[in-house]
């Protein structure tokens, strides 16, 4: 299961936040940063602080257009087509002095699309969508920043999120929301816990994986002594006399 994470507003440092229309006419509100005639370009984005709640591993989700430099009149050699992603941990949740150093890279960005001057004349919108994996992550929260070098690139979402095995019933037993392990090669063994009107005949457990999934059902619980299944539940048996 996904649990998504709200991106703070973004604070800027050489790229403009633009609002632009999409194909249907609606509004699209981007950074976007496209200084590709000088070299050694070197442009940062960074978000506010991100509360990194019941998280051991976070994942990030970017959406973006990126220009093909080829299609860029003039330009030799100054463009480029990829862009940096870096976070920074850290417990101070009222911000910090914006550093570049203290960034950690997580990878360079590159698009599967790019799009021409012919594409901007047809108004069509090549989003690209790629998504990291960060961690293990301990702190109580983090920064994402954003390293333009010299692309032609706008921004259009961001959306950050952990995943998690939800709660959920099965044999009768009750499973709380779990978090999977750091390790991503071992499972979370979790006990469950029987109904009302329910007792165990084989401890009821569930195991759960590093993508948020339930595996593995073992044990169970049957209804009581008076009680009966009906459709997940235990219910009283009424005698018709």
């Amino acid at each position: 299961m996904d649990v998504c994470v709200v991106l703070p507003e973004l604070c800027e440092f050489s790229w403009d936040a633009i609002t632009v229309m999409d194909e249907h006419n609606r509004p699209i509100h981007t950074f976007q940063v496209c200084n590709v005639m000088e070299p050694n370009q070197n442009n940062w984005l960074h978000s506010n602080w991100i509360p990194r709640q019941a998280a051991h591993r976070i994942y990030v989700e970017l959406r973006f257009t990126l220009r093909d430099c080829n299609s860029i009149p003039w330009v030799s050699g100054t463009c480029k087509e990829t862009f940096n992603l870096f976070y920074h941990e850290t417990d101070d949740a009222h911000g910090i002095k914006f550093k570049p150093p203290l960034f950690t890279k997580i990878d360079t960005i590159a698009a599967d699309e790019s799009f021409t001057q012919m594409d901007l004349g047809d108004r069509i919108l090549k989003l690209n969508t790629e998504v990291r994996e960060v961690g293990p992550i301990s702190r109580k929260g983090f920064y994402l920043a954003f390293q333009d070098i010299g692309a032609c690139i706008a921004l259009v979402s961001v959306r950050v999120y952990y995943k998690k095995c939800p709660f959920t019933l099965i044999n009768l037993a009750s499973f709380p929301d779990t978090v999977p392990r750091v390790d991503s090669t071992s499972l979370v063994e979790v006990r469950g816990a029987c109904i009302d009107h329910a007792e165990e005949k084989e401890t009821p457990k569930l195991f759960c994986g590093v993508d948020g999934a339930w595996l593995v059902p073992l044990g169970k619980c049957v209804c009581s002594v008076g009680y009966q299944e009906v459709g997940g539940t235990c219910v009283g048996e009424f005698l018709i006399l």
